[in-house]
């Protein structure tokens, strides 16, 4: 979603003249070297340049999509330990990547907190993004079958594909599992169609978790919502799949650096877009990495992605995509798509909400929690301001979320080790 603040960055910066600009505010604005390089470097050399080891590891799935993980398999110090490194899957965002998680920097970085903390990180990424874009057979690039798919998918068959093989890599039986947004739908996903892999989750924190949609405040997401099936339809007999395509990441880097930098003069609008969006919350959002951030999103989607949570908002019900007619029956055996049976959710739950998230509304949030099948946690970030997207790059991130994520962690280990031994 956050690909159409560059589009409308561009759409104002083109139709506005110079005006009232303050001092220090330039047309050709200077970017700190530091930052310019941290936009212009993928995941695997962004975390190798600030010390930590990463390696990529390649899955394909059974419907033949080729997914790149990226792992830290530990700190920057500990390398020769022998100590035993508890499993933690990451998933990322709707538009988003592993990059979420590794782009505000070590200190910031949920996944540079975590490798420090002992654990073996490991991202994943859907696919359709910038690091899973490819296929045995279909090229992303060429008509719109290679983007027949959507969050349902990605939670029926990605996630289960990534999981197991990061288990079997590691040689463990169970992982901790950390999801952003539509990390977490995709996982309500899994667990309800695919009930055997709460078996394989020692927990699962939700950040902005995503269900229901009922009572969402974002204005584009509401607008768009009734039409979003016509919309999907009519993009697949046109030959086009792909929201916002990646090929355009140039595009975006160049917004970044010139239109949305400290010293760029429509930095504000840029902030102000990305509010619009993702809740509002000046305090929590640090400007100076907008290069950075528009660097690495949009991460590529599919327009199916966003016309399934169409068909959530308008329906008021978390259920399979709505091919309509004669095709739900072919593809499900009803006339109607099913219901996600969020009961079957078996795996301990710890929800993590704020009180200003315009996308998980407190009301959506609540709903959920009262259907899963073992929740263990259901808690609001102590900040009224917190929105969707300070999970992820907040300054104060590491305290209102990631430390509590942690002690949660740790203390489902050992309650594993008392219990259930590896």
């Amino acid at each position: 979603m956050l690909g159409a603040i560059v589009l409308l960055c561009l759409c104002v910066c083109v139709s506005s003249g110079p005006f009232g600009r303050s001092d220090g505010i330039s047309l050709d604005p200077k970017v700190p070297e530091e930052i310019r390089e941290d936009a212009s470097l993928k995941v695997p050399a962004l975390v190798r340049k600030y010390g930590y080891p990463l390696k990529e590891h390649r899955v394909t799935t059974a419907d033949g999509y080729v997914l790149t993980m990226h792992r830290i398999p530990h700190g920057r110090d500990a390398g020769n330990s022998t100590a035993e490194r508890p499993v933690v899957f990451i998933m990322h965002g709707l538009m988003s990547s592993s990059a979420d998680w590794v782009l505000m920097g070590p200190n910031k970085g949920l996944a540079y907190i975590l490798a420090e903390e002992g654990f073996d990180i490991w991202l994943g990424n859907a696919r359709g993004t910038r690091y899973s874009r490819q296929h045995v057979k279909l090229n992303p690039d060429s008509g719109a079958d290679f983007w027949n798919f959507s969050w349902d998918e990605i939670g029926n068959i990605d996630l289960p594909t990534m999981i197991d093989y990061a288990l079997d890599k590691a040689n463990k039986k169970r992982l901790h599992y950390i999801g952003h947004s539509q990390g977490t739908t995709s996982f309500f996903v899994m667990c309800s169609l695919r009930p055997d892999y709460n078996q394989k989750i020692i927990s699962m924190n939700a950040l902005a978790p995503v269900a229901y949609l009922t009572n969402n405040a974002c204005p584009i997401v509401k607008a768009m919502a009734p039409f979003s099936t016509v919309i999907e339809k009519l993009s697949k007999v046109i030959g086009v799949g792909e929201m916002l395509p990646i090929s355009n990441s140039k595009v975006m880097r160049w917004a970044g650096e010139k239109l949305c930098s400290d010293t760029a003069m429509f930095q504000e609008i840029c902030t102000n877009i990305v509010f619009l969006i993702g809740g509002w919350n000046s305090l929590e959002f640090n400007r100076t990495m907008l290069p950075v951030i528009l660097s690495h999103t949009p991460a590529g989607a599919s327009i199916r992605q966003f016309a399934h949570y169409g068909q959530v908002t308008h329906s008021g019900s978390f259920r399979r995509f709505d091919h309509l007619g004669i095709w739900n029956y072919k593809i499900y055996g009803t006339w109607d798509p099913p219901l996600y049976d969020l009961s079957q959710v078996k795996a301990p739950v710890f929800l993590r909400y704020s009180l200003s998230d315009p996308l998980a509304h407190v009301d959506d949030v609540e709903r959920l929690a009262k259907e899963l099948g073992n929740l263990k946690a259901k808690t609001s970030i102590p900040m009224t301001s917190f929105s969707h997207l300070d999970f992820i790059w907040g300054i104060n991130a590491k305290k209102l979320v990631y430390d509590q994520v942690i002690a949660d962690i740790r203390r489902m280990e050992e309650s594993l080790f008392i219990f259930h031994p590896y």
